[in-house]
């Protein structure tokens, strides 16, 4: 690609720029794919045949990077959506100051580890990173550690709707079957 080609590309910058905001709704965003754009460009320039259709082929590169950029959100959400259970539940124990009584004699019926790990990280002072120190104590991964608690999560409800019944279902934060 030739000076010429490249001045004409940054001289159309606040066209190209406008181009992607009206698709993605986000200045920020729309400066970062800009950006990334001009950097595929530079780094396909030996793809453009003729540089009387540069301006083409760079909103070529420019839909292809807002279509990544909406790929990859779509992932990035499914993603979050998978975890988020996960994490509302635990921020929703932490955030409890008076728990079922119920649950603490579910522990003591779990296996000792499931008890453990969940009286250590969910029910535990707050501490940030709960899940990485249990399993550092512990001499487990992470992922290990993780595991860990959703099965123990499972096995706590699965104590709980045998004893508590009704109760349990609506989550055991009003308990009075104690």
């Amino acid at each position: 690609m030739n000076s010429e080609a490249i001045s004409g590309l940054v001289d159309r910058r606040q066209r190209f720029l406008q181009f992607v905001v009206r698709r993605v709704r986000d200045y920020t965003v729309a400066e970062d794919i800009l950006q990334a754009a001009y950097g595929r460009a530079l780094a396909q320039q030996s793809s453009l045949r003729s540089t009387d259709s540069v301006t083409a082929w760079f909103y070529r590169i420019l839909r292809n990077a807002i279509i990544d950029y909406y790929r990859y959100r779509a992932v990035e959400e499914r993603v979050l959506t998978r975890l988020t259970p996960e994490v509302d539940r635990s921020a929703e124990l932490k955030g409890v100051t008076s728990i079922c009584h119920c649950i603490h004699r579910a522990l003591d019926r779990v296996k000792p580890a499931y008890g453990q790990v969940l009286r250590e990280v969910e029910l535990g002072p707050g501490v940030s990173n709960a899940l990485n120190s249990y399993a550092k104590r512990s001499g487990i991964t992470a992922g290990n550690a993780a595991v860990r608690a959703h099965r123990a999560r499972q096995a706590v409800k699965q104590e709980l709707l045998k004893s508590c019944g009704p109760c349990a279902q609506s989550g055991c934060l009003n308990c009075s079957c104690a």
